[in-house]
């Protein structure tokens, strides 16, 4: 059958120069902002979760607001009236999320338990699904060799679970993180002559978008990739001269660019994406600070002091912060706690936190959420008009 998700990705790009947007989902008030501005502006946006925020009940679900595939679905979807939003599974795979990492699991168990969770998300509805067999059992990086035929074995599983359920999806490859070097064209170029090859052998659809390295990579609240330096960083090549070789070897295959790591780069920076060729970029990390300085801004406005002085002590103690930092990082506990907040956004400690916080704030007309919610709006409102979906005028 054709793929509707397929060609209304590929119409969105060919009205105009343009970087379709994958939002990470970091929160209720996140996922409420970016259906909002969906619909608002009449444009289609991926909310691209990661197994960590969201999955299984088996695992634990995720840590955005207790929400499975199914349950996270069924709220978009009561919400999302103009049928803008594309659900997406980021960064789907073995070990991705890591309880299983956590219970031991073995490349067996951990590659049931990515099929189990690739199974939920497409019968909940996702379209853009993910796969990335990058994380090994201790969190280290498998073999090329391991990474193919985990790709392979989940890429075929995928397709034929969405066949039988008559799901339509595409899919998104990727074998790791973003980084601040750019990607080797050669290594490039290897995976995806595989995965075609793999893909025409056993007549399945292409990807529609492989994640490449382009120098983005977050490190704490900066982007610290050559994309967003002024300078030279030595021992990488410049995103200007590197994506041309990336977009040539995409082009070749009738394939899409995905950037992930885009957050916290400039304003002139997020202008330049669409005219650089970057068909689709996500930011994640970004929204979920801004959602805990804008709570911040609320407390110590209204003098809470106390109470913002507890929020940053639970968002501190998750300890969620030690992955970002920088390796001389300088950043202090409460920039260290701003980097973690999101991450309790759920718990029934900040929920606790959070209604003695909106009761202290009754009478005075300020709705805590309506606050927060403004400012992540705003956030990705910043990509939404510098990606060009949305004209400024």
């Amino acid at each position: 059958m054709d793929s509707i998700i397929r060609k209304r990705l590929a119409e969105q790009l060919s009205h105009r120069p343009c970087t379709l947007l994958g939002v990470g989902p970091m929160s209720l008030n996140c996922v409420d902002a970016a259906i909002g501005l969906a619909n608002r502006h009449d444009v289609d946006l991926m909310l691209v979760a990661s197994r960590r925020q969201i999955d299984t009940d088996r695992l634990g679900g995720g840590y955005v607001n207790g929400w499975n595939a199914s349950r996270f679905a069924e709220y978009v979807r009561q919400r999302d009236v103009g049928g803008h939003i594309l659900l997406s599974r980021d960064h789907g795979g073995p070990w991705q999320n890591t309880e299983e990492i956590k219970r031991g699991y073995d490349a067996t168990s951990a590659m049931d338990s990515a099929r189990a969770s690739y199974e939920e998300d497409i019968a909940a509805g996702y379209c853009v699904i993910h796969i990335d067999p990058s994380v090994g059992p201790d969190g280290g990086a498998p073999s090329f060799e391991d990474v193919l035929e985990r790709l392979f074995t989940l890429y075929e599983f995928c397709w034929k679970t969405a066949r039988r359920m008559g799901r339509d999806i595409v899919f998104e490859i990727g074998t790791e993180e973003q980084d601040a070097v750019s990607q080797a064209l050669d290594s490039l170029c290897a995976l995806i002559t595989q995965v075609t090859k793999f893909c025409r052998g056993n007549n399945l659809p292409l990807p529609f978008f492989v994640v490449a390295q382009t120098g983005t990579k977050v490190m704490e609240t900066v982007n610290v990739g050559s994309m967003n330096s002024p300078y030279r960083i030595a021992e990488e090549v410049p995103s200007t001269v590197h994506l041309p070789g990336v977009l040539a070897i995409l082009n070749h295959f009738g394939l899409h660019l995905k950037q992930h790591n885009t957050d916290y780069v400039s304003d002139e920076v997020v202008g330049w994406h669409s005219w650089l060729g970057i068909h689709a970029a996500n930011v994640a990390p970004e929204f979920g600070v801004v959602e805990s300085r804008a709570l911040l801004h609320v407390l110590e406005s209204q003098r809470l002091n106390v109470l913002r002085d507890r929020f940053l002590e639970i968002a501190y103690e998750t300890k969620k912060w030690e992955k970002w930092m920088l390796p001389s990082t300088t950043a202090t506990d409460r920039q260290k706690a701003v980097i973690a907040g999101h991450y309790t956004f759920s718990t029934p400690a900040f929920l606790e936190l959070k209604a003695q916080v909106q009761s202290r704030l009754n009478g005075s007309g300020v709705v805590l959420d309506d606050v927060l919610r403004s400012w992540v709006e705003a956030s990705i409102a910043r990509y939404l008009f510098g990606f060009r979906l949305v004209n400024q005028a």
